[in-house]
């Protein structure tokens, strides 16, 4: 099927794109190519792209598409917090915007890249699907709206998903450094310290960002009426976490390192497990392989390769809200996170 990947160049989509091509799909991405010049590593194949902000694609862009794969938007509590009305424009406003524009146009299947973020405020409880939304940022809430909106499209001409995805980990040419095992795993690798900015009591779902991008290809692939307006927790049961536990696999790993917390660690409102056992029941071809154990490794070893030092960690290479505040210095990107000037795409002018 030809499938539009928005957020195509980003961390989850650089590495689903190229999935896939090697699937045999037709692949055309959508990109506003904020992070392009923060990549780590080789790059991966890629697809026909399409600079363009999600907020004006039009039914013209999705002539001959019959899937989207919804992946951009602003990716994490960070960075959404500095701007949370822009939060809410791009990521509920801007994701009904293009379903819209997509049913408008004929697509048929349309996959949300949702997030585990929604349940927010939890405890030691184990979720599953039908568990109520407590989200505690506007990144969260943002994918509560934005599935209740889709779900209002559903139809027998228009099928949405929802993968609600557990905290992402894992090395992607857009890797991104805020992400907590990542960023566990860059710490201990270029400062010897496993440093907990909580105080790794919060339970996560964690997932690496291969396992997520499987799981799309499945939706993708599956029958419709087994995904048809159905939210999917994305991840394995088994792989929840404290984060002291996360950090301990850190330490385990990575050779010389020692657990500091930071002087502010305490605890996080963001606490919440997630039970997977629904997609592994309803689709069978989705097999997540990676562990968390396995993640660190593969990251210890790729931050070894590349030379990784702290300021490439916390600096605009691997942390986006760190290019967001220079683009926004230099006035090449507006409040709204639209580029300014000569940096708008011609597609938007």
């Amino acid at each position: 099927m030809r499938v539009m990947v928005t957020g195509s160049d980003g961390y989850i989509g650089t590495v689903l794109v190229p999935m896939l091509l090697e699937a045999g799909h037709d692949v055309v991405g959508v990109d506003s190519m904020l992070f392009h010049d923060c990549g780590i590593g080789p790059e991966r194949a890629t697809a026909e792209t399409v600079r363009k902000d999600i907020r004006d694609l039009t039914v013209g862009d999705m002539e001959g598409v019959d899937a989207v794969v919804h992946l951009a938007g602003i990716s994490n509590d960070p960075l959404g917090d500095l701007h949370p009305r822009t939060t809410y424009d791009i990521n509920h406003l801007a994701t009904v915007h293009v379903a819209k524009v997509a049913k408008d146009a004929g697509v048929e299947r349309f996959v949300f890249s949702s997030s585990c973020s929604l349940y927010g405020a939890h405890g030691d409880d184990m979720l599953d699907e039908s568990a109520e939304f407590h989200p505690v940022t506007p990144y969260g809430e943002s994918k509560v709206l934005s599935e209740r909106d889709l779900h209002a499209l559903a139809d027998d001409d228009f099928s949405p998903t929802y993968l609600r995805n557990a905290t992402v980990y894992g090395m992607s040419p857009r890797l991104r450094g805020d992400l907590v095992v990542n960023n566990l795993t860059g710490f201990a690798a270029t400062t010897g310290r496993v440093f907990m900015k909580s105080d790794g009591t919060p339970w996560r779902p964690l997932v690496h960002v291969e396992d997520v991008a499987r799981a799309f290809l499945a939706v993708l692939e599956a029958p419709r009426e087994l995904v048809h307006d159905e939210a999917f927790n994305v991840g394995r049961t088994s792989e929840n976490y404290q984060i002291r536990d996360v950090a301990a696999i850190v330490e385990e790993v990575v050779e010389g390192s020692t657990i500091t917390l930071a002087d502010t660690a305490g605890p996080d409102l963001r606490n919440y497990r997630v039970n997977c056992d629904k997609i592994a029941d309803v689709l069978p071809a989705f097999r997540p392989t990676w562990t968390v154990r396995a993640g660190v490794e593969e990251l210890h070893d790729a931050y070894r390769r590349e030379a990784l030092v702290l300021d490439d960690l916390e600096g605009e290479r691997l942390m986006r809200i760190r290019t967001i505040q220079r683009l926004q210095r230099e006035g090449r990107l507006g409040p709204d996170l639209r580029w300014a000037g000569a940096d708008v795409p011609e597609a938007a002018r």
